[in-house]
């Protein structure tokens, strides 16, 4: 039921504002699957849903800027499988140190990144090379941990191009999915995936997405981001506790 739950949860907090993984990850390290294999396992489980969103998101697809959206998502591919190769390596008494911090970085991309993205904006402009480079870190980061990595896109690409942020939805949705989708492969030809917990938090998932695209259309925006940052906080600070006391 907890697994259930957690994937529903997370499923509709992706499917709304993000951070889904905030919920998989503690419920899943709760029934005593170890960090890395509960790190890989929510990332196999939610990955389904982040394809449909990209489906949904289709048309808006596109380059950005003078970047084409074919080099975006080369780079990645490769960033993704290098991150989850490094996290397959990573030992559990290591992740369990870092994971707090994973978790703060991505508790800050969720309540700061946008306004960041918009302030780096106003005053600088940055090229396609530096793009490219930023993208396959964030692809690191995405096969690695991956909490909050469609935010730091954002605000990445904001300084290359001028287009609103809500047109780089598509792009994200996409290039997160990219960067999963060969972590995914890896973590499953690796045998590093709890099928037991993670079909069932798969199939929760899903629906938990369904489910929240349409309170999406109803929700308060505001309401649904201010209870997600509340969520994440509350969960990075007892990770930091278990981790370091």
């Amino acid at each position: 039921m907890l697994i259930a739950l957690a994937g529903a949860i997370a499923g509709a907090m992706n499917a709304l504002v993000g951070g889904g993984s905030f919920v998989t990850l503690p419920a899943l390290i709760a029934v005593g699957v170890p960090s890395v294999l509960a790190n890989t396992t929510s990332t196999v489980a939610l990955f389904p849903a982040q394809m449909t969103t990209s489906w949904a998101y289709r048309d808006g697809l596109g380059p950005i800027g003078s970047v084409t959206l074919r080099a975006l998502l080369i780079t990645s591919f490769v960033g993704g499988g290098l991150g989850a190769l490094l996290l397959l390596r990573t030992p559990i008494k290591i992740f369990d140190l870092l994971l707090p911090w994973l978790l703060a970085i991505t508790t800050l991309t969720l309540a700061f990144g946008r306004q960041l993205g918009e302030m780096l904006r106003r005053r600088w402009h940055i090229n396609k090379p530096t793009v490219l480079v930023s993208q396959f870190a964030l692809g690191v980061y995405g096969g690695y941990f991956g909490g909050g990595v469609g935010i730091m896109m954002m605000a990445v690409w904001g300084l290359l191009s001028d287009r609103t942020l809500k047109s780089f939805n598509a792009p994200r949705t996409l290039l997160v999915a990219a960067a999963n989708a060969v972590a995914v492969l890896i973590f499953i030809l690796a045998g590093a995936v709890r099928w037991k917990h993670g079909l069932l938090m798969l199939v929760a998932a899903v629906v938990g997405g369904y489910c929240g695209a349409r309170v999406g259309r109803r929700a308060s925006a505001s309401v649904v981001r201010a209870v997600t940052i509340v969520v994440s906080v509350g969960i990075t600070l007892i990770f930091f506790v278990r981790a370091y006391w």
